[in-house]
């Protein structure tokens, strides 16, 4: 059996359990060649696709994912957005042989592609790998957020982040990856393999840079412990937070519905500060 380096691996078997064809597998989204294009930038060529009309929303997928991960968010927010959803560097379409890959310079990335669709802000969603882009994003680039909606996002590697299955997991992926003879398939998934076991770090401090409203998600169970998704949300100066219950890592899958009307609420109604006598409300 192939190895997938990806958390999402588990995601896409539980969420398609009982169905004899994946509905990942199958979707327009991440293939519709009217919707779909590249560019060259910083030292690769990135593929995206566009849908929609509005203001620009950016969706960002996660570690070994692709565009097609969104096949419920993409049709749901293009009735109001203009829908910009890629392959990040070295997954999906978005080829690159390079030998490092880094969180840093995916969210650098996005901000490149930005730049050259001449939006100057935008709403963003990510999930996993994708809400630790988000943040990055917004941390190192602020001016180009608007509003921030991230679920299952970590900031650091370890154990008081990660529940230990997925932690153990991941490092014992990496030892196996390593193991086997280097071809360049195989340093491709130790790339991503990597960034699981061993990054990101993002500081606290670097949080309360962020500028843009945020609303943090996790699930109940999720990879991510609660109380991690909860730090985040209390070190962001305007956050909201939103645990999901009876729910793991797979909040736009399994809960796609509140998942997608949550967040479009989120970034159409203004942040509202509670304080005061308003926290009896």
């Amino acid at each position: 059996m192939k190895i997938f380096p990806a958390l999402l691996f588990f995601v896409f078997i539980t969420a398609c359990k009982g169905e004899s064809t994946s509905p990942f597998d199958t979707t327009i989204y991440g293939r519709n060649t009217k919707a779909g294009h590249y560019i060259n930038t910083r030292g690769f060529k990135m593929y995206y696709e566009m849908y929609g009309k509005g203001e620009p929303l950016l969706i960002i997928h996660g570690n070994g994912g692709s565009i097609n991960n969104f096949l419920y968010q993409i049709p749901y927010f293009s009735k109001e957005y203009k829908v910009i959803v890629a392959d990040s560097r070295a997954q999906g379409k978005s080829t690159d042989n390079g030998d490092s890959l880094s969180y840093e310079m995916m969210a650098d990335d996005l901000n490149a592609l930005l730049d050259s669709l001449h939006f100057d802000s935008c709403y963003v969603v990510g999930w996993s790998d994708g809400g630790i882009n988000g943040l990055l994003l917004a941390i190192r680039h602020p001016g180009k957020v608007k509003k921030l909606a991230v679920t299952g996002a970590n900031l650091w590697p370890d154990t008081s982040a990660i529940n230990s299955f997925a932690y153990n997991w991941a490092m014992n992926l990496n030892a196996t990856l390593r193991s086997k003879p280097q071809t360049q398939e195989t340093k491709a998934q130790l790339k991503l393999a990597h960034l699981l076991s061993y990054e990101p770090h993002i500081s606290l401090e670097q949080l309360h840079t962020i500028k843009c409203p945020t609303l943090v998600i996790g699930g109940d169970h999720d990879i991510i412990l609660p109380k991690h998704t909860m730090l985040i949300a209390q070190n962001i100066p305007q956050s909201y937070l939103w645990i999901l219950p009876n729910s793991g890592h797979s909040t736009p899958i399994y809960y796609k519905d509140e998942f997608n009307k949550t967040v479009d609420d989120f970034f159409k109604k203004p942040y509202r500060k509670i304080q005061g006598f308003e926290i009896f409300e």
